[in-house]
């Protein structure tokens, strides 16, 4: 029967194989003659590469219902029988020559050398073991291994190289000598080159220790945090736009800044983990907490019209679980989105199990197109903060004392409400600053009275208003577009305080339309509108729609058909902050629809009620009491001008006729009008309260995470699709990871005490593979996102290991993990290859030399800012905007974003280090992405390196480039000595840290002899060049020879020992 089964299955097999995309460098070297085969290292790869596709772990795609990837499945199949490979029919097939039969099919243009074949057939007779992947074994610490040459070694990880390079007939490259030491650890461990300083103490120093000693102090380097920190953003897909649609600007940096804190103060690697997942959810989270948390705020996200919103969240859920399985996991967890995965044990429930984890925020799938899409935490300026931390303590025991007095004023109150009518309420409506008032209150005709700064008079309404009931018995306005019109009222620019007020009736099915405004639409509707779009009262403040413009709107409606007194206060600032909308006195939560204003607002068209210029009219609203003041009122005012016409009725009744819901209401209004002290200690809470104000209208603000109080429900999605939900899932993770314990909440914040516990197999070995792959080019595991069935094996597994352990026992501490691998001799191995290495160790996966590659993108524009003397070395803060060629940003940009116009920085914003460089998604700095910077739309844990020509061109011609040349050159000229000998020492020691030989010399003497030349007989081309830049070039040096200088420390800039570390 097993035959007869057997037989099937591959026949169909055959019919059904597909090629699949091969690894790369996943397949193993074949193993020699008689040495003990490992499936992991030797069977796995081969059949990754030629037959998991079809029978692998997805079952969605398996063919033939045969499935190699589990040895029992592959038994019963009767694939092969352990110990028998004469009987097993998969070898057979490997070994047939006829096409019908032969596997893999020659449809998949894939062929099995005799090699492979022999080693499959080894291993069954073996008896064809199969092992757990082998990155989904925890770690165990191994014993380094014994080595020969023993002086050698200066840290275990040196046992672990040298045992490999022994058993290949290989000895390691000599040490480096102390100037390419010096670049080379000061590159590594802050991004920047070392000055002449530093490279000569450490040169001259003679103690045992001088190597240790420059290690620490570029450790305490506050460029450290900076450095590191660069390369977490990558992952964090940290960006300054939004990603989608308008692509705007998005509010973020401050978790840049966190990152380069966290870094910079050695925060464990640990806390690091559960900060960034769940900051927000930890007990008594401190602002920074949460501001950590804004990892997870990273992604892309739109305001787009037509956008499906539950589409979007889906979207956002599963880039944070992809993310999340990439940096912590190093598993593309996302390949389960629409199938079980090909070659992983993540099935398609868990990957939807593990994105519920990430599926309870209180994030809306709108971004608004402002910069703090909601939630956001607002984080005061540095000097603020100590301030900010006591305020809030300090305004609730002001609200207390006058609580306090609140209570003790009672018998004041009832002796002054039995002995007032509403004459006493008029004493109480502000009039500093009142503009303009109309009462509307007339009841008939087409006159209605009003009073501008002071002076009466009677205006001409329109024929379409109407008269009818008002807020209490008497009258109203309706109207029915523009009702009247002045040319003396509401005259403010942006940065004038104003507010505007009014008794409103709308219909139930109102949709938009101006109570009042001076607006002139016809002229990009500048000037300022007092608004209201589905019941929902705001204001626009506008230069020009929507790219120069505020608007700010209530998130409530008013009641349709209904009374409600509205107030919209407004204070100069431009901000959206600096808007107060009022219902009935109350202050309501506003939503920021456009913040862009930066220009003037004013306008020479007329002030009307009842719509803009020559659009935007009010249809059957009803008005009464609209005033407009020149300033922005309190709150107690604004409130003060809600109740008025309420409290005169309440005060019309006799005192034993009022409900206690009145004489509560009337009681407030009463203190905050008539009871001194209470006016005072309320002064006082308001005091603080607007100190406070004033320190957040300053304030930046972070995104942050924020979980809902019942949690969402989370679906399997077929084929990943939105709206076709399967299964309901419980937050989880993957089987073949150790079982989410009882003990941890199944949130976020479990989420990350999981992956950091003792036998999680992967956090650790991920996370050091990609220390190691910053300092020295490439990972031990090549595909540093991916330690799964597709990925590289590890080049040296037992030093990965070692390495896991050592930092997870270590305490996760980051600074001592990078200062074991830089201690170690084979970190400070000259990079110098032998024709022996380029045979045996031509990638030097075995480190049988030291480290060299093309620096990074940022680090190449930082090392020509430093070496010059044009780096500005100021940590944090916003972001800038240096030199970028014309038009990038206007290529792809829509028409009313605010990041279609490249603004370039003046001043020292354009010589920041490279990693505030302002990062727009569509379009990401020019200069960086040639240089394989990411777009930042996705996590990126490893940066692909090419070298063309656009790279050449933008370092020999980038205005960064040719300014920095010639700022190194006008200090050359200055202080770099008499001789040009000891000119270009000067430069050398700045840019390549020693100095040139004699040959070289040679060179650069005839180069800069031909250029002194062209530009003597080229003045005009001379003033050109030393032109480039905002810096001015100094007027005291003769412009030919600057010129010349300029030009020979462009070339030696471009030398490739500059690029590469």
């Amino acid at each position: 029967m097993a035959t007869t089964i057997r037989h099937s299955i591959f026949a169909v097999a055959a019919v059904v194989f597909a090629a699949v995309l091969t690894a790369g460098g996943m397949a193993a070297a074949e193993p020699n003659g008689d040495a003990p085969l490992t499936y992991n290292r030797d069977i796995r790869p081969i059949l990754f590469d030629n037959c998991f596709a079809c029978h692998g772990p997805d079952s969605a795609s398996r063919k033939a219902e045969l499935r190699l990837d589990k040895r029992d499945a592959a038994i019963e199949s009767g694939a092969f029988e352990p110990g028998k490979p004469d009987d097993s029919e998969m070898l057979r097939r490997m070994l047939s020559e006829d096409p019908d039969e032969q596997m893999p099919p020659p449809s998949s243009h894939k062929k099995l050398t005799d090699a492979q074949k022999e080693t499959i057939r080894r291993w069954i007779a073996a008896g064809a073991e199969y092992e757990p992947h082998w990155s989904l074994i925890p770690p165990k610490r191994p014993t380094p291994p014994e080595v020969k040459n023993q002086d050698w070694v200066r840290t275990p990880i040196d046992q672990f190289i040298l045992a490999r390079l022994e058993a290949k007939g290989l000895s390691p490259a000599p040490e480096a000598d102390r100037r390419t030491l010096a670049r080379r650890l000061s590159l590594d461990l802050t991004g920047l080159p070392p000055s002449p300083e530093v490279v000569e103490r450490f040169v001259n120093d003679p103690s045992m220790d001088a190597y240790e000693k420059l290690v620490d102090e570029l450790l305490r380097s506050p460029h450290w945090g900076e450095h590191r920190g660069r390369y977490w953003l990558d992952a964090a897909r940290y960006a300054d736009t939004h990603g989608i649609h308008f692509d705007n600007f998005r509010e973020i940096w401050v978790y840049r800044d966190w990152v380069i804190n966290a870094f910079n103060q050695n925060m464990p690697f640990d806390r690091f983990t559960i900060e960034q997942l769940a900051g927000d959810m930890l007990p008594g989270a401190t602002v920074d907490q949460k501001i950590a948390s804004g990892f997870n705020r990273c992604n892309i996200t739109t305001n787009e019209g037509g956008v499906i919103p539950e589409e979007y969240l889906v979207l956002y859920t599963r880039d944070r679980t992809e993310t999340f399985g990439q940096v912590w996991l190093g598993m593309t967890v996302g390949c389960s989105v629409c199938h079980d995965h090909k070659f992983d044990p993540v099935s398609q429930k868990e990957f939807y199990s593990l994105a519920a984890f990430f599926n309870n925020t209180t994030q809306g799938a709108m971004d608004g197109n402002i910069k703090d899409t909601p939630p956001v935490l607002k984080v005061p300026m540095p000097t603020d903060r100590e301030r900010y931390a006591k305020i809030d303590g300090e305004i609730a025991a002001a609200k207390q004392k006058a609580e306090e007095r609140r209570t003790a004023a009672r018998g004041d109150f009832d002796a002054w409400q039995a002995s007032t009518g509403g004459e006493s309420l008029a004493k109480s409506v502000p009039v500093d600053s009142l503009h303009f008032v109309a009462a509307l209150s007339e009841g008939d005709g087409r006159t209605a009275k009003v009073t501008v700064d002071g002076a009466a008079r009677d205006v001409a309404l329109a024929e379409s208003t109407s008269w009818h009931s008002g807020p209490t018995s008497d009258k109203a306005l309706r109207t029915q577009g523009a009702a009247a019109e002045f040319s003396d009222v509401g005259d403010f620019d942006k940065d004038q305080a104003f507010t505007i007020a009014a008794w409103i009736k709308i219909p139930a099915n109102d949709s938009a339309g101006a109570i009042a405004a001076r607006m002139d639409n016809t002229q990009g509707y500048r000037g300022w509108d007092f608004w209201v779009q589905v019941r929902r009262v705001g204001t626009h403040i506008i230069n020009a729609w929507p790219q120069d413009a505020l608007k700010v709107v209530a998130k409530n409606q008013v009641p349709g058909n209904q009374w409600t007194h509205v107030t919209v206060a407004y204070d100069g600032s431009g901000k959206p902050a600096g808007v107060k909308i009022y219902y009935n006195g109350e202050l309501q939560e506003n939503l920021v629809e456009n913040d862009t204003l930066k220009s003037t607002t004013r306008t020479n068209v007329p002030f009307k009620i009842g719509q803009r210029h020559t659009d935007g009219p009010l249809a059957n609203v009803t008005l009464q009491d609209l005033r407009i003041y020149k300033r922005a009122l309190a709150p107690g005012e604004a409130q003060s001008l809600a109740k008025l016409a309420r409290f005169a009725g309440i005060l019309a009744k006799p005192v034993d006729q009022r409900t206690d819901a009145e004489k509560n209401d009337l009681y407030s209004w009463w203190l905050q009008n008539y009871d001194a002290a209470f006016k005072d200690l309320s002064a006082a809470a308001a005091k603080l309260e607007q100190e406070k104000a004033a320190i957040e209208s300053r304030a930046t603000v972070a995104h942050v995470m924020n979980e809902r109080d019942a949690a969402a429900e989370a679906y399997i999605l077929f084929r990943g699709d939105y709206d076709k939900r399967r299964d309901l899932v419980k937050p989880s993770t993957p089987a073949a990871l150790p079982a989410f314990p009882a003990d941890l909440p199944r949130n976020r914040l479990g989420l990350a005490q999981w992956v950091l516990r003792d036998d999680q197999p992967l956090t650790a070995r991920v996370t050091v593979n990609r220390y190691w792959q910053e300092l020295f080019g490439e990972g031990l595991v090549r595909t540093a996102g991916d330690f799964g069935v597709a990925g590289e094996l590890p080049s040296n597994q037992e030093l990965l290991d070692w390495m896991a352990v050592e930092f997870r026992e270590s305490g996760w501490d980051i600074k001592k993990f990078f200062k074991l691998l830089v201690m170690s001799a084979a970190y400070r191995q000259a990079a110098v290859a032998t024709p022996e290495k380029l045979e045996k160790d031509r990638d030097n996966r075995l480190l049988s030399r030291g480290p060299r590659f093309r620096m990074d993108a940022e680090m190449v524009r930082d090392y020509a800012l430093a070496s010059s003397g044009l780096l500005v070395p100021k940590l944090g803060g916003p972001s800038v905007r240096p030199y970028q060629p014309d038009g990038v940003w206007e290529a792809v940009a829509m028409i009313g974003s605010n990041t279609r116009d490249y603004r370039r920085d003046s001043g020292e914003n354009l010589y920041r280090r490279s990693m505030y460089t302002f990062w727009k998604r569509a379009a990401p700095p020019a200069s960086m992405e040639i240089f394989n910077a990411p777009n930042r739309e996705t996590c990126a844990v490893r940066r692909d390196r090419t070298n063309t020509p656009l790279q050449a061109l933008t370092t020999l011609n980038d205005p960064q480039f040719v300014e920095a040349a010639r700022r190194l050159a006008e200090r050359t000229l200055k202080e770099g000595g008499d001789s040009d000998e000891a000119k270009i020492d000067f430069i050398a020691r700045r840019i390549v840290s020693r100095p040139f030989s004699e040959q070289e010399l040679a060179v650069i003497r005839g180069s800069l002899a031909e250029l002194s030349t062209y530009y003597q007989q080229q003045a005009e081309d001379a003033k050109k060049l030393i032109a480039v830049g905002e810096s001015k070039p100094d007027a005291s040096l003769d412009a030919a020879k600057l010129a010349a200088w300029t030009m020979l420390v462009n070339q030696l800039m471009n030398l490739d020992e500059v690029l590469n570390k």
